[in-house]
């Protein structure tokens, strides 16, 4: 039987950093083939693996849960033809529907003698509420449809930050095995062991049915608009009530997480602070990834400095000039010679040299963007 294990997460939760640390010393003396899907037309995940020493599948251009189920089991079917793996490990679009992949994997599991081994989601301790307020179909089916969920960026989260999304986590999947200590703490074989005996096992009939776990309201009484906002250690909550068309706006701060919530009941509903906070609201039930995300994918041959990518990334969280960007990532050279891979989610950049690619690439993905006003900013 060839083990199989399905690393899933929202845009940006750090997926491609737990796979990387497992593929540093959990699979000794097994050949492992990675199997990506990443939403949008240029790839850049694999590039980041160059450095792996593993065989790696990417399927692009759409996300496994809407366009590519028939592709993603024909990639099955040709990894364990063409190399006979020991494992197969899974990283799905981040905007994928984890309970999608799991079905996909158990139709094939007989014909191709497939074992899921273990199924984790990455969430950010930082943005759990404010992607499950945002996009809770997408968010809350990769946390219902895991047996355990894995905790990032908990090294740098206050404990009462970690408390309120174990909490949050609980509502979703009361029985998941999550995982707090921050991940330098764990190493690689002991993060595995918790992946692959988890407490309990979720089957087909258990999975995440498409409706949304959280949905918000919006409250309409002869049209009047009020926002609450409180302060309790730098939260952001936007909660929206129309009564007649006065807005009022008041802010929820609790440790420096920014949350805009709008109760709506006719549908779709947005804020823009101009902070680029991702406030804009989605309801999205029963929607296909590609109904509500939009992506740019670019290859290119231009050389940045350093500065620039820095400067440009930074920029991304102007929500007014750009849309509201939830994930950057792209291997660029620089004019130096060297070669940059860089990564963004919302208020948070990581830059790192690293091996060449051949050419530049770069992809913006998030929710009505704009792309001329995008290409500008990086000159492509």
């Amino acid at each position: 039987m060839t083990k199989v294990n399905i690393i899933s997460g929202f845009l940006g939760a750090g997926k491609t950093t737990l796979i990387k640390k497992l593929l540093g010393g959990a699979f000794d003396g097994e050949k492992v083939v990675l199997l990506e899907n990443e939403y949008g037309e240029v790839g850049i995940d694999g590039g980041f693996m160059k450095d792996s020493g593993i065989q790696v599948t990417e399927l692009n251009s759409g996300c496994i849960c809407c366009t590519l189920v028939g592709d993603f089991s024909k990639a099955l079917g040709e990894l364990m033809e063409t190399y006979h793996p020991d494992r197969i490990l899974i990283e799905p679009s981040g905007v994928g529907k984890l309970s999608d992949i799991r079905r996909v994997v158990a139709d094939e599991a007989e014909a191709l003698g497939l074992e899921l081994a273990g199924c984790a989601t990455v969430a950010d301790v930082s943005k759990c509420r404010v992607y499950l307020h945002n996009f809770g179909e997408f968010f809350s089916d990769q946390i219902r449809s895991a047996e355990t969920i894995v905790l990032s960026r908990t090294q740098t989260a206050s404990p009462d930050r970690v408390d309120r999304a174990v909490a949050l986590l609980r509502e979703q999947n009361p029985r998941a095995r999550i995982v707090t200590t921050p991940w330098d703490e764990l190493d690689a074989k002991k993060m595995l062991d918790v992946i692959e005996h988890p407490d309990f096992l979720l089957t087909v009939g258990d999975l995440f049915d498409g409706e949304e776990a959280h949905e918000c309201h919006r409250h309409d009484h002869d049209g009047e608009h009020e926002c609450h906002h409180h302060d309790h250690d730098g939260e952001h909550e936007c909660c929206h009530h129309d009564h007649g068309g006065e807005h009022e706006c008041c802010h929820h701060d609790h440790d420096g997480e920014h949350e805009c919530c709008h109760h709506d009941h006719d549908g779709e509903h947005e804020c823009h602070h101009g902070h680029g906070h991702g406030c804009c609201h989605h309801h999205h039930h029963g929607h296909d990834a590609d109904e509500v995300f939009e992506n740019i994918g670019v290859e290119t041959p231009k050389k940045f400095t350093e500065d620039e990518v820095r400067a440009a990334l930074d920029a991304l969280d102007d929500e007014a000039r750009f849309g509201a960007i939830l994930r950057a990532k792209g291997i660029v050279p620089l004019t130096d010679g060297k070669w940059l891979h860089f990564d963004y989610v919302p208020g948070e950049s990581d830059l790192r040299y690293g091996a060449a690619d051949y050419t530049g690439r770069l992809c913006v993905i998030g929710v009505k963007i704009n792309e001329p006003a995008l290409r500008a900013l990086f000159g492509v």
